[in-house]
């Protein structure tokens, strides 16, 4: 009678750690599918923002030359975001900012331009991606600190090392520009 107690109890155990380490998983998993699925929002904004700069180097274009290498990496940037990790997103993040100070630059030498309706709008418009991108990053960072402190802390990271999980890749992306763009006609 009392053997079968103690396997009683002990298969009780086992279904209670089994069922733990299903949950930690489950947990595991969602978090990482929050992450995709993050990133995709940020590629959609991230590609909205670029093909917008597209249109509006367009615009500026009737008012100053501007240089082909930037029309070229707009669209090398535009095919890349699709595929692009954590990581890639960084440097287009980096450089769209890049592209975007050079555009504002041209348009304070161009009052002109800065009043036209079409490119008003548009500036509107990338600021709202601006923040909307902002808003994922920070949706994403803070999926990532909840899955990497799961992946770091007692209990949970057993799981994780039996599943083989690493840590999530934080985006970093720079807040502002730190040198002023450099305008070539």
């Amino acid at each position: 009678m009392i053997t079968w107690i103690i396997l009683g109890v002990i298969a009780l155990v086992l279904v209670v750690l089994i069922l733990w380490a299903v949950s930690v998983y489950n947990r595991f998993v969602s978090l990482k599918n929050a992450s995709e699925a993050s990133l995709g929002q940020i590629r959609v904004a991230m590609k909205k923002r670029l093909d917008m700069i597209d249109q509006l180097l367009g615009s500026v274009k009737s008012y100053a030359k501007f240089e082909k290498e930037t029309l070229e990496r707009v669209t090398a940037m535009r095919a890349s975001v699709a595929t692009a990790g954590p990581g890639d997103l960084n440097k287009v993040e980096a450089e769209s900012r890049s592209i975007f100070g050079r555009l504002l630059a041209v348009m304070e030498n161009y009052p002109d331009l800065k009043t036209a309706g079409t490119v008003t709008n548009m500036m509107d418009s990338i600021k709202g991606l601006e923040d909307e991108i902002a808003r994922q990053r920070y949706t994403y960072n803070n999926i990532s600190q909840e899955f990497n402190t799961m992946v770091d802390t007692i209990p949970s990271n057993f799981v994780a090392r039996l599943m083989g999980l690493i840590k999530l890749e934080y985006l970093q992306f720079e807040e502002a520009i730190k040198t002023s763009p450099k305008i070539e006609f």
